[in-house]
């Protein structure tokens, strides 16, 4: 077929010579099932300029020299419009392949027999449908990557990262439909009689400060509304300035100078008793909150002075949240019994987390296999403690926190007693007022599920543990 410039004439002419060569292999093909074979047989084909000679013996030998010198010729004298088609194809097939995927993925994520395990932030691994073998899912910056065979060839998203992803939205759709806000408490009703018909009534003016006066209309009482703050000679917004600049790592008799600053003459005394108060007021009504927290928990130690001795602060922060679920202060390291922080972290979440990760020390894994351990292997929780200070497997979340209660400890020299009200209050700090850059300038508690409203959260929190 001689060869035109028109791209229509290639088309046909490439069609058309096709269809022969098909036809000559369906004929070898009924000739080597009917007679012998011919040792040597030729065939020249013209695809408009170029020719092409090849010789075929047997099927599969004339296949191959079939496919060789079609891809050849394709590759030459295709157009660009059969160039877009075989693109639109291949799209085509990719989206349907997808979606099949997809589907998978999402049964992945609603199969509770197949576990999605949450290692930190940008590592996951997914238990294989059919084998016993676990595939890594980890997050680049580029998308997620599958050591799965699928992936690792195809190059397309499998079933596994579809199931993380899903994975992902659900957890985040759960903890959106579980939030609990604590709302700002603002004056609706009368103290005396419950009646909500009451308007402003003045101010009244003290040393603390001015309050605002409302009376009511059916009884016609008049009150101050101070939820939380009763018979304090320092306004809330003074006290809570006070907490701020403590937690923030000011020493007592610093955030007593501040407040001077501000008009407030309070000793470092009566700084320490408004924490000590408040303090002790917020946990009683948070401890009744259960966080949201994830399915991976960290835990490590750190040394600290208490009444000038060496004691061992053990803490355990969510991986994923930051939050700081529980902490306990042992007297040594090596043979220090953790079951008990352990114990309290259940009780706090009301659950168990499916990855632990910790250090080497052996107190840890003592109390994993009295708290964590089961025989169902399916309900397992799997303890990591091969970590160290670089690499896939590191506890940097947890040295951050460590690095936080240093700098406390540290303008404190020393913190007086066990039981001091510094390290409680500074949990509190950490989980519910403090921001982190990590989190989106997030608090832990907003990660969790846990929602403060109002500009000031101390008087908000102080005033919903008081009512």
């Amino acid at each position: 077929m001689a060869h035109r410039s028109n791209n229509s004439t290639c088309k046909l002419s490439a069609h058309l010579t096709l269809w022969g060569l098909i036809t000559n292999l369906l004929r070898s093909i009924t000739d080597s099932n009917s007679s012998p074979s011919c040792q040597c047989n030729s065939s020249i084909c013209s695809f408009g300029k170029v020719t092409i000679n090849f010789e075929y013996s047997t099927s599969p030998t004339f296949l191959l020299n079939l496919f060789c010198s079609f891809n050849y010729c394709c590759f030459i004298l295709l157009s660009n419009k059969l160039r877009c088609l075989k693109v639109y194809i291949v799209r085509c097939l990719i989206e349907y392949m997808n979606c099949d995927r997809m589907d998978a993925g999402r049964k992945i994520a609603e199969n509770p027999n197949v576990q999605i395990l949450r290692l930190d932030d940008h590592h996951y691994t997914v238990k294989s449908q059919t084998t016993n073998r676990k595939y890594d899912v980890i997050a680049t910056e580029s998308g997620f990557i599958c050591t799965c065979p699928d992936h690792t060839f195809r190059k397309i998203c499998c079933k596994h990262i579809h199931g993380v992803e899903f994975s992902i939205k659900f957890r985040a759709k759960v903890r959106e439909k579980n939030k609990v806000i604590i709302e700002q408490i603002t004056p609706s009703n009368c103290p005396k009689c419950s009646s909500d018909s009451i308007v402003k009534h003045g101010i009244r003016k003290n040393k603390s400060g001015n309050l605002q006066r409302y009376s009511c209309k059916d009884c016609n009482k008049w009150f101050v509304f101070n939820l939380g703050f009763e018979h304090m000679k320092t306004n809330p917004k003074g006290i809570t300035t006070a907490m701020q600049l403590y937690f923030s790592g000011e020493s007592l008799r610093n955030v007593a100078k501040s407040l001077k600053l501000l008009g407030m003459d309070v000793s470092h005394q009566t700084v320490y008793n408004w924490i000590e108060k408040y303090t002790k007021l917020m946990n009683q009504y948070l401890d009744k909150i259960v966080p949201q927290v994830g399915d991976a928990w960290r835990a490590d130690e750190i040394y600290v002075k208490i009444h000038g001795e060496l004691k061992y602060v053990f803490a355990m922060m969510d991986d994923e949240t930051r939050f700081w679920i529980a902490q306990e202060v042992g007297d040594r390291k090596e043979g220090h019994n953790a079951r008990g922080l352990l114990q309290k972290s259940k009780q706090v979440t009301q659950t168990k987390p499916k990855v632990f990760i910790t250090d080497g020390l052996g107190s840890y894994h003592e109390a994993y296999k009295k708290e964590f351990w089961t025989l169902k292997r399916r309900h397992r929780t799997l303890h990591i403690r091969h970590i160290h200070l670089q690499g896939d497997m590191n506890n940097n979340k947890m040295e951050r926190l460590n690095g936080e209660i240093r700098d406390r400890e540290k303008v404190m020299r020393g913190i007086k007693k066990k039981d001091s009200v510094t390290l409680t209050g500074y949990q509190l700090f950490h989980n519910y007022i403090r921001p982190h850059s990590a989190l989106g300038n997030m608090t832990p508690s907003e990660k969790c599920g846990m929602e403060i409203k109002g500009d000031n959260k101390w008087i908000t929190l102080i005033q919903n543990a008081s009512k």
